[in-house]
């Protein structure tokens, strides 16, 4: 009987503004799923940068928490990412959303100049001197390439966002919807999703075809 490879996906909130992006995560969870692997999900217990108000695209006054948010996707099923040890899976993914960039980073706010979040960077860190493959979305591979330096990644086509991988060392490749770049020396696969504009079909594409790639490193 063949042993199921084992994968991580870091989410970042709830909800593309202020956390993960929703359409991004699930449909990440269920290619992983339909490729014959199975997922754990993490997310830092720290508060979120702040909250907005998804029907106006405005913050409000309220305060939550990154871990907390997360586990409305993951249905409960969720753990700290302090918990994470490389050791114990085959892959690390990151979805996007703003979550990654305000949340697990301060790509948002800083770009080049960014830091990140201390258990992400940990867990990607980890990962990688494991020799284990990681899969991001969207925005996530910028918080990669602060992380990795000179790890080849594509945003898709954002000529600010490509500039500030640059900066950070990386190298960004422009894509278009579903396509994946691979980094086979650092085992890392990206796609753009909706950094693009995209629609729920264009992402799931994006989302299979950066799953097979990483479980085929794994």
């Amino acid at each position: 009987m063949t042993t199921k490879k084992q994968t991580a996906v870091i989410l970042s909130g709830c909800g593309v503004y202020d956390g993960a992006e929703i359409h991004e995560s699930v449909l990440t969870m269920l290619a992983i799923a339909r490729q014959g692997a199975e997922y754990t999900i993490f997310a830092p217990d720290v508060d979120q940068y702040h909250v907005i108000d998804h029907t106006k695209g405005e913050p409000t006054n309220e305060k939550r928490n990154v871990l907390v948010e997360a586990a409305r996707i993951a249905r409960g099923a969720i753990q700290p990412l302090s918990e994470y040890k490389p050791e114990n899976f085959d892959a690390l993914f990151l979805p996007g959303g703003f979550g990654a960039a305000k949340n697990l980073s301060t790509v948002a706010f800083d770009g080049p100049g960014c830091s990140v979040e201390e258990e992400t960077h940990r867990a990607v860190k980890e990962t990688h001197a494991a020799d284990k493959p990681i899969g991001a979305l969207c925005i996530a591979p910028a918080v990669i390439a602060k992380i990795l330096q000179g790890v080849t990644v594509t945003i898709g086509q954002d000529e600010g966002t490509a500039q500030a991988i640059e900066a950070m060392g990386g190298n960004h490749m422009t894509t278009n919807h579903g396509e994946v770049i691979i980094d086979e020396a650092n085992k890392v696969a990206t796609t753009p999703c909706y950094m693009l504009d995209a629609n729920i079909l264009q992402i799931a594409e994006g989302a299979e075809n950066v799953v097979k790639a990483v479980l085929e490193m794994a």
